[in-house]
């Protein structure tokens, strides 16, 4: 079975996450959306984006057996509705594709191609990453989904006795590093992945996925529903928040109930407010609609895209939303929505020019021993075009 996952509305969305890659590489829980699909599906499936990621991601332009909308979080119960999906049907919820088979090539005629095929409502429950702060809101119980995969099919290795374990739900890896540290696992599993590190006097309570290479530095302070990426750095307090890899918040301060992307870094001290005074729902600036929404929640921090800073002892208000490529510094509250390539804080901003972003995205990529490519520049310069008008 050949499956593409589409990204569908929740492309725009999603944004700032997305601007940068597929729906499909979010990562929720332990693993990324596609990653839980191949699971799931017992196959390798691909992607189909937008045309300016199309090239960096291998995307699949061909038709094939299913596509599926990316954003859907997989079930046992739904992998098996795909699997036996009969060809010439759309399954849709709600007024909401989920898939289609067969799923026409991309420069078919859309219209052409599925008309006459049968439209089948689901009615089982299912849960989607459609905006930002689905991904912290879902995550706890996504690690718990990952968790249980992860241990249907490998063996933890053990971690020595400097450490204080409460519980039995921790999953180590080869080649991770744990030393006396205290994890609690009675609230939610604790997963710690290959050649990742725990350093000296780490408090975590779980749930917590711990990705492969990444470390928590010395006396940091972990709470549950939080997911550390790949080859991140994390010191500080942090709760209930995902960064999706890459990223460094490598000292004190607090991040709470938010999301960071790739290639990010929080200067020291730099801290997020996730509750309002008044206790009241959070609103947030949304892409998809070029306004600020309610999001509903109570807790909501920090939202921010791929390859943006902020410097020691930053504030982020409650449901602050930076976009790619920004650079904030000084002090004060900076706005609550600040554009992608936008360099200042709360005296101001300006245009944080290309040629600088290439500069500094090539030295950082560089100290993870990845390359800063021509499809990455090619990206950057898209979003630097089409964010423009975000930016006074």
């Amino acid at each position: 079975m050949e499956v593409i996952l589409f990204d569908g509305a929740a492309h725009q969305s999603l944004w700032p996450l997305t601007a940068t890659k597929p729906v499909a590489k979010l990562r929720v829980g332990i693993f990324t959306l596609e990653e839980k699909w191949n699971y799931y599906l017992e196959t390798e499936v691909s992607v189909r984006t937008k045309d300016y990621l199309a090239q960096k991601f291998n995307a699949n332009e061909e038709a094939s057996t299913v596509g599926i909308y990316a954003a859907i979080l997989p079930t046992i119960q739904f992998a098996k509705k795909i699997k036996s999906l009969p060809k010439g049907q759309i399954l849709m919820k709600d007024g909401q594709v989920l898939a289609i088979a067969p799923m026409p090539s991309a420069n078919a005629d859309m219209e052409k191609a599925l008309n006459g095929m049968k439209v089948i409502e689901y009615k089982e429950e299912l849960t989607f990453i459609n905006k930002p702060w689905d991904i912290f809101s879902h995550n706890a119980e996504e690690i718990e989904k990952d968790f249980e995969i992860v241990t249907k099919t490998k063996e933890s290795i053990e971690i020595d006795e400097t450490n204080t374990v409460i519980g039995n739900r921790l999953f180590v890896e080869k080649g991770a590093k744990v030393s006396c540290a205290t994890i609690n696992t009675t609230e939610g599993a604790v997963y710690i992945g290959k050649n990742a590190e725990v350093l000296e006097g780490v408090l975590i309570r779980g749930s917590l996925a711990l990705c492969e290479g990444a470390v928590l530095k010395m006396g940091a302070k972990i709470y549950g529903g939080t997911t550390i990426g790949p080859y991140s750095k994390v010191g500080g307090e942090v709760g209930n928040s995902v960064i999706q890899g890459y990223s460094n918040k490598g000292h004190d301060g607090y991040l709470g109930n938010g999301v960071l992307g790739e290639w990010c870094n929080l200067g020291a001290d730099t801290n997020t407010s996730n509750l309002k005074n008044n206790y009241g729902n959070i609103k947030v600036w949304d892409y998809s609609q070029k306004e600020i929404v309610d999001t509903g929640l109570q807790f909501c921090g920090l939202i921010m895209g791929d390859h943006s800073k902020s410097g020691i002892n930053t504030m982020f208000n409650t449901g602050t939303v930076v976009g790619a490529c920004a650079n904030i510094f000084g002090g004060g509250f900076p706005d609550k929505f600040i554009p992608s390539f936008s360099w200042g804080g709360a005296a101001g901003f300006e245009t944080y020019k290309l040629a600088k972003c290439f500069e500094v995205a090539d030295k950082v990529m560089a100290r993870r021993n990845v390359n800063f490519t021509k499809e990455d520049k090619e990206i950057l310069t898209h979003l630097f075009e089409v964010t423009s008008e975000f930016r006074k």
